[in-house]
């Protein structure tokens, strides 16, 4: 609102001074701009790249580890350990230290 009162209040000298104060600002921060930009840019590119090395890595542990692999999905001939011990009715014996 304030902003907005002073631009009524400006002649149309102070006005084209004003706007052409602020096009030389943005003008001269442009190099800056661009140094970010391409600085986010690797920092991302990076990112992408260790995602894809990790990724790599996991699927390698499981291609040589392939229990690992079957540990998540169980296969339907395999008894949960309880139901074996339910089975079996025989009691759990305790180790004596």
């Amino acid at each position: 609102m304030e902003n907005q009162q002073t631009e009524e209040q400006m002649s149309a000298e102070e006005l084209t001074a004003r706007k052409e104060e602020l096009f030389k600002f943005y003008t001269e921060s442009m190099p800056y701009v661009n140094a970010q930009y391409e600085y986010e840019k690797r920092l991302m590119e990076l990112d992408e790249v260790r995602f894809k090395r990790t990724q790599i890595q996991i699927q390698m542990a499981m291609m040589m580890n392939p229990e690992m692999a079957n540990a998540s999905e169980p296969e339907d001939n395999e008894e949960p350990i309880a139901k074996t011990q339910e089975t079996t009715n025989q009691p759990r014996k305790l180790k004596k230290t």
